[in-house]
């Protein structure tokens, strides 16, 4: 297991796309801004080597279902494809996992990492070790997130302008579930203030101590928030009030290991 070996192939693999489009080079930078995190957060915690390479080549592959999705349809929503679902199906029905990974005994882990990896929620895993790379993926997957809503064009990953969304209302089913301490359900999200809220709403399901400093050391929350800027003055109130509320649950969230 190597992961200068699987990234390797993973360029061969991009090559079947078009790297020149601009979805399709934003996730190829989400993609390695993943595996940037997951090293960050598997150093902090004081991984061992055999678990960071493992980590690291799970953030490489955990989007990879998304390249033929943009391919398909143009489209990261989920109602176009199940990327994830897609992503294991490429890459253990179809056996290329071997191009990336020679040995099977890491499948299981990395399977079920990868297949979870957007899931609502993690659940039914007894498995330790799986458990633990179910987890990195998620909050890694989370931290370059954060990165995406500051650095890429709006146009290109909202389909909009951020005065258009910030003129928009976040609908009550989705306020109310932030402050809930939950994250925002897919088919919840009506506007694309709604979209906006559940990027933050991410926060409430991270899971390590590490990720937490690395989201408070960057200051996320209020750098996400801030970016749109909002005419709407009722979903301007209810931005300060959704800032307030997470800006105390992260102060107070300690996270895990």
């Amino acid at each position: 297991m190597n992961y200068t070996d699987a990234k390797n192939e993973f360029e061969h693999y991009l090559d079947g796309y078009d790297r020149n489009n601009d979805k399709v080079r934003l996730k190829i930078i989400h993609t390695y801004g993943v595996v940037h995190d997951m090293e960050e957060i598997c150093h902090r915690m004081a991984l061992s080597p055999e678990d960071t390479e493992l980590a690291k080549i799970i953030a490489l592959l955990h989007d990879i279902g998304r390249f033929e999705q943009l391919k398909r349809f143009d489209s990261f929503e989920p109602a176009t494809m199940d990327h994830a679902a897609y992503g294991v199906q490429v890459l253990f029905e179809k056996g290329m996992i071997r191009r990336f990974v020679p040995e099977n005994q890491w499948d299981d882990v990395i399977h079920t990492a990868i297949a979870l990896h957007s899931n609502f929620k993690l659940e039914n895993i007894s498995n330790p070790r799986t458990l633990l790379h179910a987890r990195l993926i998620r909050d890694a997957d989370k931290l370059d997130n954060c990165r995406v809503k500051l650095e890429d064009d709006l146009p290109v990953f909202m389909g909009m302008s951020g005065e258009d969304i910030g003129a928009q209302t976040i609908t009550p089913k989705v306020y109310d579930t932030v402050l809930s301490n939950q994250c925002i359900y897919s088919p919840d999200r009506v506007t694309k203030m709604d979209y906006w809220v559940s990027y933050v709403a991410h926060f409430c399901d991270i899971y390590f101590r590490a990720s937490f400093d690395i989201i408070k050391e960057h200051d996320y929350l209020n750098k996400i928030i801030d970016r749109i800027p909002y005419s709407n003055p009722d979903t301007k109130n209810k931005m300060e009030t959704i800032r307030s509320h997470l800006a105390e649950f992260i102060h107070h969230a300690h996270g895990c290991e």
